[in-house]
């Protein structure tokens, strides 16, 4: 049995779930989300819970199993409290301005980079952080990771856009001559 797919779900008060043949529909406070069903897994909604069983002992069911579960959780988790994903940026003259579905960046390159968000992201920004919020957790960290790819921190000097809290390896400069 798969540690992580026997674990029963909590479903909180407000949220509504909808299984049906190809996807599972969590709805909330924060919005609705659609969870595809995987092979050989079942899904029931009993007594305030989720349980996910799987059909049979097959490696694929197997995995199928806790990637199920886990999805369901994050959807659950998402329409309740929603997701966030913080970046900072680091550099002299890089800035940011902008909210909600844009953002503009000077990030050293000779133009502004502006990003538009998907439907069912914000972006809220404070100084040089910016913080992409959502209810959907792929989502949210793709964001995330794009953001951070319009110019990932250089192991020089550390500049760039990094997430809150990453360890950027540094590396030693030129050796100069004797």
């Amino acid at each position: 049995m798969s540690r992580i797919g026997k674990l029963p779900i909590a479903v909180p008060a407000g949220v509504t779930i909808t299984v049906e043949q190809t996807q599972i529909s969590v709805a909330g406070p924060k919005g609705t989300l659609a969870v595809p069903v995987q092979q050989n897994t079942k899904t029931a909604v009993t007594d305030g819970q989720i349980i996910v069983t799987r059909k049979d002992d097959e490696a694929f069911s197997k995995a199928n199993h806790g990637l199920q579960r886990t999805l369901l959780n994050n959807a659950v988790k998402g329409v309740t409290k929603g997701f966030e994903k913080k970046l900072e940026i680091n550099g002299v003259g890089f800035r940011l301005s902008g909210g909600g579905r844009q953002i503009e960046m000077a990030l050293g390159y000779s133009h502004p980079v502006k990003y538009n968000a998907p439907e069912g992201i914000e972006l809220k920004t404070e100084k040089l952080e910016i913080t992409v919020l959502g209810i959907d957790k792929q989502k949210v960290g793709q964001v995330a990771a794009e953001i951070r790819s319009l110019r990932k921190p250089e192991p020089y000097k550390g500049k760039g856009i990094k997430y809150v809290g990453e360890q950027i390896i540094r590396k030693a400069g030129k050796a100069g001559k004797k």
